[in-house]
């Protein structure tokens, strides 16, 4: 704008000092004629009185032109224009440390241009940490503290934030006094120009060309010196022009040159409007406004026109500065109407957001879902403009607070289930401890059904972390196949034992094939319980060959006592007294050990099978798994049906209830 003021004025010199040349070449070419004939063309008018101190240099200029309060009404648009040009950011999505670097960086600008921001960024602030204040007051309330007993200290990022708001302070407070103390500067200098201006009125006529270059030269002066205080401006305002009045009365500028100024001033005010019209086109309707209230001023600041084109050129200038006027009512309009939507999706969102949280999660993908879409909600709410100023807060806060209810309802959640998961680990970590003191026990039936029952309560037993989980289980896992492994060695060991007493009885029975009886009843008996004896000292033989050697032997003594012609009783008494002493006649037949052989195979069995249906609800849900749990099923099946016939062979084995009686007698 100074550089414009500049150049008009540039121009405006030019052309005047051409004029006053022209003039003044005139009246040395016409030195006989007399001065006096100007001051009848400028005859005096009422407009001329000192009341209305314009009027004559102002020549029918429209009343807007010369009216005081449109002085004012100017100015105060200027304020408004400062603060259109200042860019609107939205601060509401900030945290407090986004918010002081923000801070940091408008402080880098001329304070004189930051005003608002600074203000929504405070306002945004301070609302923060009102909520850290809130938050701390609860914790101490929390921790039993006392209300009134509370103090609350501003952490590192709000101290930093007010040591800032402190600075600009400072600065706008230093650029406030520095601006009052240029503009008393500035009335003291218009004051002085006021005194030149008087000194020049009073002062001997000399050529009118040197008046005139004097007269410019105290004009460019004054328009060269900015603002003054507010309220001086009116009293130097008029000052000026009366003196200005008294200036063209004194020095009786002659009616040509008074219409070559008029027609200088209709120039620059059609180049006035030519550059408001072309506004009219112009994209940005903020740069449009501001450029439109440049060009106000430079108008007030030139003089008046020809008075049959005073209105025609003032109807032009207005018609493009209301149509420019009109297109920021629109954008305004606009943007309000575009910020009303803003705010019916932004309420839309809290909708959602509320629907999404109207019922609690039960699981963690529950928490997850629920978190994704409020997340997805969040990234549309950053992406919808601004809403109404009024509005803005509310909406925000509310929207906030479902979000922040949620993550704090999450965390709530996810610590109580830290902590069962904990309980849960030192539980299974109990477990593992009985389970590894299990593993070094030999007292294989009773170690097996204690070591079933806590893998029973293992899988009672809820989840824990995932970090270690799979490590705890290993654990339980290996101390398990651990003992699993020592019984399967013992029994393999004992499967070995079995063999070779089965090769023992089977030569036995050779042998008892191949003996020759005698003719002595007693020595045959006496040979008959030897060769008992010796087959019931051996031990178990494995369970598939043990029905069929046994129904061999007895088969050969069945056929020995058919020979010998003994008894069944005889027989009896010598099966009785072939038994190891350290074996307790508790049936009448010498198949005791086969039936404890069969009872000892069923419980075995039994645990087995219990086993296998605990393990094979450890196994996880795949292909390799399914097939698996198939062949495990059958196995198990099959365990069954020899539970069964073993069943059936022991209840076989068993004497009637008479018999027993008898043999306890």
């Amino acid at each position: 704008m100074e550089e414009l003021n500049e150049k008009q004025e540039t121009v405006q010199n030019e052309e005047l000092q051409h004029v006053v040349e022209a003039t003044a070449n005139d009246n040395d070419s016409n030195s006989n004629v007399n001065p006096e004939p100007i001051s009848e063309a400028v005859p005096q008018t009422p407009e001329s009185t000192p009341e209305t101190p314009s009027a004559a240099h102002e020549e029918a200029a429209p009343a807007a032109e010369t009216n005081n309060a449109e002085t004012e009404n100017n100015t105060a648009n200027e304020a408004n224009t400062a603060t259109e040009e200042e860019p609107e950011v939205d601060y509401s999505q900030m945290g407090r440390e986004e918010l002081l670097a923000a801070f940091n960086e408008l402080m880098q600008e001329d304070v004189s241009k930051i005003r608002n921001r600074v203000r929504a960024i405070r306002e945004r602030f301070n609302f923060l940490n009102k909520e850290v204040e809130q938050q701390a007051l609860k914790a101490f309330e929390d921790a039993g503290g006392d209300k009134e007993d509370f103090k609350f200290e501003n952490d590192e990022i709000a101290q930093e934030f007010y040591k800032v708001c402190d600075n600009y302070r400072a600065r706008r407070q230093k650029m406030q006094e520095e601006i009052e103390a240029q503009k008393q500067h500035n009335l003291e200098a218009k004051r002085q120009i006021l005194e030149e201006l008087r000194s020049l009125i009073d002062k001997d006529e000399e050529t009118l060309k040197q008046t005139y270059d004097e007269f410019n030269a105290i004009q460019d002066k004054w328009k060269g010196i900015g603002d003054v205080p507010r309220e001086e401006m009116n009293d130097l305002w008029q000052n000026y022009h009366f003196l200005i009045e008294q200036f063209f009365n004194k020095v009786k500028i002659s009616k040509e040159l008074r219409m070559l100024d008029l027609k200088r001033n209709l120039e620059q005010k059609i180049q006035l409007c030519e550059r408001a019209e072309e506004l009219i086109v112009e994209t940005s309707v903020v740069k449009a406004f501001k450029v439109l209230q440049d060009l106000r001023s430079q108008w007030k600041e030139i003089g008046p026109v020809p008075t049959e084109q005073s209105d025609e050129i003032w109807q032009r200038f207005n018609r493009a500065a209301d149509q420019i006027d009109e297109r920021r009512r629109e954008y305004y309009d606009q943007r309000k109407e575009e910020m009303d939507q803003n705010l019916l999706a932004k309420k839309a969102l809290i909708a959602k957001a509320e629907e999404a949280t109207k019922e609690t999660p039960q699981t963690t993908k529950e928490w997850n879902d629920t978190t994704e879409a409020l997340d997805e909600l969040l990234k549309l709410w950053k992406s919808i403009g601004p809403v109404p100023r009024e509005n803005n807060e509310e909406v925000w806060e509310k929207f906030k607070g479902i979000i922040d209810k949620h993550y704090a309802d999450k965390k709530e959640h996810f610590s109580q289930v830290r902590d069962e998961q904990t309980e849960n680990y030192n539980k299974k970590l109990d477990l593992c401890l009985k389970a590894e003191a299990i593993a070094r026990r030999e007292d294989w039936k009773n170690a097996t059904a204690d070591l079933l029952q806590l893998q029973a309560e293992w899988k009672a037993i809820g989840p824990t972390n995932r970090k270690v989980s799979d490590k705890i289980w290993h654990r339980f896992r290996g101390a398990c196949d651990e003992f699993f492994s020592k019984k399967g060695l013992y029994y393999k060991e004992l499967r070995s034992t079995e063999g070779e007493n089965l090769r023992m009885k089977k030569a036995i029975i050779e042998e008892l094939k191949n003996f020759t009886f005698g003719e002595d009843k007693e020595e045959n008996l006496n040979a008959i319980k030897d060769f008992q004896r010796r087959w019931a000292e051996i031990g178990h033989v494995p369970m598939r060959d043990k029905d069929r050697i046994m129904k061999e032997f007895r088969g050969l003594l069945d056929g020995v006592f058919e020979k010998l012609k003994i008894s069944a009783r005889e027989a009896d008494d010598a099966m009785f007294h072939s038994r190891p002493r350290s074996m307790a006649p508790t049936s009448r037949r010498s198949s005791d050990n086969e039936e404890q052989e069969i009872a000892n195979r069923i419980e075995k069995l039994k645990a087995d099978l219990k086993l296998w249906e605990n393990n094979i609800g450890f196994l996880a849900n795949s292909k390799q798994a399914d097939l698996l749990k198939e062949e495990m099923e059958q196995k198990m099946e099959a365990t069954r049906q020899e539970i069964a016939l073993l069943g059936a062979r022991l209840k076989q084995k068993q004497p009637p209830a008479d018999i027993e009686n008898e043999t306890a007698e």
